[in-house]
């Protein structure tokens, strides 16, 4: 069963939330950070994007960097920024999207539950990129954003969470510049917080890490690192836990996460539509944009106009959790089979575009001359990704987004 623990939160106070709080360090590059924490002083960027703070052109992965990450935690800190709670407690932290909230619950989830599979993952993660979050974590000693997990929805939760808020009102509760919005509830009662910890003890067999597979990686390895430096280890310090907020599955959506290629592998357009036929059923739709609206159906955007792709039968396996998904369809059939795109994780013929932005996004990509075709496909399934987690297999490459992210800065897990 799942470990989840309440902790002592150091976090904003409530007049300045909205402009503490900034989106996570890998959605944006140095110079993005820099136009996003202008004029706000108080921007965790400053903490998570320490090199914005740094003489222009300093190496965003050199110890001066880190260095100024811990200075600025500790210049929050000191101007009152971020104040740690006294008591430890369980958060409720909100989102609003197109005019859908989803609910998660903020705790500490066990390194421990990470490292026995309590904790399940559905893709693989890249040591360089886990070993960037323990330098910064071993630095500043806490965990400066949360991991977005979900688990299956318990009626006894969801009802702890709805009383909470609609009889409490929100301490922190705006809305951010791309129009999102952001609420967020500590857990006060006592009661509550211990009735919370024993529902994930005895209901929760298992959680899912939704997006953040990375940063969960390093926190399980940060809290190997400091536990073999701690002769007096008992298993019980902050650091064999770490941040993360705890959605119910039925209020996740997944977003389609496409794809536009630089080339046609050298065949013209009546040759590349002539050999998707084999294993497609082909038809022209037009100028007009085309969203895919069903499993195994994609749209495709090429030579000015869209075309619907439905595979045929025989090109996927229903019964099996990786041979029903679309992305493994597209990526066997037509990257691999027909334009020679072998490995998606080291290819530089392929980008990956998030269904955030739109399939005009697409169509602009193309129009522009920078890339040949695109593909749209139909979202991956909540459902669907607890199955292949549950399974023990990986998606391939860019398979899932989520939106929105969380927004990092409403709450940190120190973890002296």
């Amino acid at each position: 069963m799942a470990i989840l623990k309440p902790f002592k939160g150091l976090r904003p106070p409530k007049e300045i939330s909205k402009d503490l709080a900034c989106l996570p360090y890998d959605v944006m590059n140095s110079e993005e950070a820099a136009q996003m924490a202008e004029g706000k002083d108080v921007s965790l960027l400053h903490i998570t994007r320490a090199e914005i703070d740094c003489p222009n052109g300093t190496d965003v992965h050199s110890e001066e960097v880190y260095k100024k990450s811990v200075s600025n935690l500790k210049m929050f800190q000191e101007k009152g920024w971020l104040v740690q709670d006294e008591e430890a407690k369980f958060y409720i932290y909100a989102q609003t999207m197109d005019g859908r909230t989803q609910y998660g619950i903020v705790a500490n989830a066990a390194c421990e539950d990470y490292k026995n599979g309590v904790i399940k993952k559905h893709e693989l993660t890249r040591p360089d990129k886990e070993e960037d979050r323990m330098i910064l974590t071993r630095y500043t000693e806490a965990n400066l954003e949360p991991v977005f997990f979900s688990y299956k929805a318990v009626p006894e939760i969801d009802a702890i969470v709805a009383d909470i808020v609609k009889n409490e009102e929100a301490e922190y509760d705006f809305v951010a510049e791309d129009g999102f919005g952001h609420h967020f509830w500590p857990v006060n009662n006592p009661a509550i917080n211990k009735e919370l910890e024993e529902l994930f003890a005895t209901k929760v067999p298992a959680t899912y890490v939704a997006d953040g597979h990375h940063r969960t990686a390093a926190a399980a390895r940060i809290g190997d690192e400091f536990a073999a430096k701690n002769p007096n280890h008992t298993g019980d310090e902050e650091y064999n836990y770490f941040m993360a907020v705890h959605f119910p599955d039925n209020q996740l959506a997944i977003i389609d996460y496409n794809r536009v290629v630089k080339d046609v592998n050298g065949m013209t357009e009546a040759e590349f539509l002539a050999k998707l036929d084999v294993t497609f059923d082909v038809e022209c739709m037009g100028e007009e944009i085309y969203k895919p609206a069903k499993l195994h159906e994609f749209s495709m955007y090429l030579d000015s106009k869209w075309y619907k792709l439905n595979a045929k039968e025989g090109t996927y396996d229903d019964k099996d959790p990786i041979g029903v998904l679309d992305v493994t369809i597209l990526s066997s059939h037509v990257l691999d089979n027909l334009l020679g795109v072998e490995d998606l994780r080291t290819t530089t013929r392929v980008e990956f575009i998030g269904g955030i932005r739109g399939l005009g996004e697409l169509k602009k990509r193309v129009d522009s001359g920078s890339m040949k075709v695109a593909f749209a496909l139909y979202a991956v399934s909540m459902q669907q990704l607890i199955d292949i987690a549950d399974t023990g297999n990986i998606m391939p490459p860019k398979t899932t987004w989520f939106e929105p992210k969380l927004r990092s800065g409403l709450l940190i897990h120190k973890l002296d």
